[in-house]
């Protein structure tokens, strides 16, 4: 059985040019950036050159890039760090309640540490207004945390604007963006943020390796300790192949960022299309235009998603229900369920996620499978 796969929100298959980039840091470059001798010199030019390219593709200077194990680490370190060098100023912390739950769970356990936390509700259509945002700004605001483009519904916030409301109440401005980083332009020089954190494996880079952008003269305490490593703001030896991967999948994001957009979100649209004229009780979760082109979100009524993922994957299918983080919770998707959907729409949704290696071909074998499988399970529902 041929299998196809439509998961790329959860993660991306490695780019072979990528592992043929990484390859020589695994067997013959595997010296340690910190030791001084040829070994270690030829790991830190590397590490150096990776994070000028990484710089140069997001509009930053080489020192406010950070390496880290993924996005999660990226996001706890930007709202830990942030809120306890504040605290004194502060503790009023701003974000929503469709966010990762990188962030949502970090926010939660600073409420509990005596910190006030307000959630932002999204509209209907999943997105975070810069109006909201600057409503809900108080004297003891300290910071303001909202994603750039939502991980289950794809939903593309304008964190440029609510940036301009953070900088001119003098608040630091962080954002995830794991899930659009390297899928749509971000340019951290005029977006004004201060704080971004992205991912290597949703870009078909390795697993592993993150980035937190910190803005020239903001001030962030560790929240793990060691060494001199990453300019003594996050300890532990490099992750060198790791590192080089993540540069070569952003090297190939410059490259073909704009017609990778075009080409996936046109698959994306001919698999709605085909599944809205065969399957009555459709319907689209997110935004229909501001959107990443490679997310597919919708409810199909009367059916559980669970049910539609294992039938899917019997016909060589994946895709999911929600954030991967998330996998195994019986619960409604938070981000449905906060956009406003009844429980039973938001249990029956399903995430379609498409990515570069997608074809055609495919996006019609789903729209062929996808109905005949609604069809049986309805048949099967006593509702």
């Amino acid at each position: 059985m041929n299998r196809i796969y439509f998961d790329h929100s959860a993660t991306t298959p490695i780019d072979p040019a990528v592992f043929e980039a990484m390859r020589p840091y695994f067997l013959e470059k595997f010296g340690n950036a910190s030791s001084i001798h040829f070994f270690g010199r030829e790991a830190k030019v590397a590490l150096e050159e990776a994070r000028e390219l990484v710089a140069d593709f997001c509009g930053a200077s080489a020192n406010e890039i950070y390496f880290t194990s993924g996005g999660t680490e990226a996001d706890n370190m930007a709202i830990l760090g942030v809120t306890h060098q504040l605290s004194e100023k502060g503790k009023h912390i701003i974000s929503s309640r469709i966010e990762h739950h990188a962030v949502l769970h970090t926010c939660e356990y600073l409420a509990k540490q005596g910190f006030d936390l307000t959630l932002l509700k999204p509209d209907k259509f999943g997105e975070i207004t810069p109006q909201q945002v600057a409503e809900a700004i108080r004297d003891d605001t300290i910071l303001v945390s909202i994603m750039h483009a939502n991980n289950e519904v794809g939903t593309i916030n304008d964190i440029k604007k609510i940036g301009e409301i953070t900088k001119e109440r003098g608040i630091l401005f962080h954002s995830d963006a794991v899930q659009s980083f390297g899928k749509i332009p971000i340019q951290l020089s005029t977006m004004n943020v201060d704080l971004m954190a992205m991912s290597g494996h949703k870009i078909y880079g390795p697993k592993g390796i993150g980035i937190l952008f910190v803005k020239r003269g903001v001030k962030l305490l560790p929240i793990t300790f060691g060494g001199a490593h990453e300019r003594n703001r996050r300890p532990g030896t490099e992750n060198i192949p790791g590192i080089i991967g993540l540069a070569k999948a952003v090297e190939l994001c410059k490259e073909q960022l704009a017609s990778d957009e075009e080409r996936i979100g046109q698959l994306r649209d001919l698999l709605y299309k085909k599944l809205s004229e065969k399957i009555p009780r459709l319907y689209l979760n997110g935004h229909p235009q501001k959107r990443l082109a490679g997310l597919l979100n919708v409810s199909v009524q009367g059916i559980e998603g669970e049910a539609l993922l294992l039938s899917l994957d019997l016909k060589g299918i994946a895709a999911s229900s929600g954030s991967a983080c998330t996998s195994g919770s019986v619960d409604p998707s938070h981000v449905l369920s906060a956009m406003g959907l009844k429980p039973e729409l938001a249990q029956s949704s399903i995430r379609f996620s498409l990515g570069r290696g997608n074809t055609l071909e495919e996006v019609e074998y789903a729209a062929q499978v996808l109905p005949e499988i609604v069809e049986r399970l309805r048949a099967m529902s006593p509702l």
